[in-house]
């Protein structure tokens, strides 16, 4: 009796789900992905060759421009809350819940006492919120004491309080000598001596100490 042969067939795999698991998982990135807000103030910083790396959290960074003006921001957004909260009781600025929610989420700022309230309150989604971000003062510091920068400082290490806050200094490649030694006088005042600069980092000269190290770092992940 003759055997029967059955007909073979390739196999056949419909992609479709994956296709849309791939698309579902896209999209979910898409939506969730919080990007980093554009800062409103523009620092060309210097470059500098260092082997210490900036800290990633806890930092508080006081931005200079070319101009002499003076941000603040700070990372951590619990306790940002914080320190805003204790500005807003100790020196009466008369913050609602809505502008200590858009203090938060701000990614700097950078005016008097007198007009922060006018900044917090408008729209982040209104069309002249990116303008008004850039038309920002600075915070005064002209001055022997740093100014209201010093109350600035004293709040974030309040609010840091037990935990290690890092200091960083953001400053122009123009930025005049005196604003940034204002900057200075604040930490001063907080009786706060050390302090990180943030440069445009590049590489260490060959020959260096610091280049072999950077090269056996590299050799020894490959």
């Amino acid at each position: 009796m003759p055997s029967v042969k059955i007909k073979k067939h390739a196999p056949d795999n419909d992609m479709t789900p994956f296709v849309d698991v791939a698309f579902l998982i896209l999209s979910f990135f898409m939506l969730a992905t919080k990007f980093k807000p554009e800062e409103p103030v523009e620092v060309t910083t210097p470059n500098s060759v260092s082997s210490t790396a900036l800290p990633e959290k806890d930092a508080f960074m006081v931005s200079i421009d070319k101009d002499g003006r003076v941000f603040i921001s700070l990372d951590n957004e619990k306790l940002k809350q914080t320190l805003i909260q204790s500005m807003n009781q100790s020196r009466g600025l008369g913050l609602d819940a809505a502008e200590i929610r858009n203090f938060v989420k701000s990614p700097s700022v950078g005016v008097p006492f007198t007009q922060l309230k006018s900044l917090l309150s408008l729209d982040p989604d209104a069309e002249n919120y990116e303008t008004a971000l850039k038309a920002q003062a600075g915070i005064p510091c002209a001055d022997s004491t740093g100014g209201e920068l010093t109350l600035w400082v004293r709040e974030a290490l309040v609010a840091y309080s037990g935990k290690k806050l890092n200091l960083l200094i953001k400053s122009d490649n123009n930025t005049k000598y005196p604003s940034f030694k204002n900057v200075l006088n604040a930490f001063k005042q907080n009786d706060q001596n050390k302090f990180l600069l943030v440069t445009s980092p590049e590489d260490a000269p060959p020959g260096t100490a610091l280049f072999a190290t950077r090269q056996n770092q590299v050799d020894g992940k490959k």
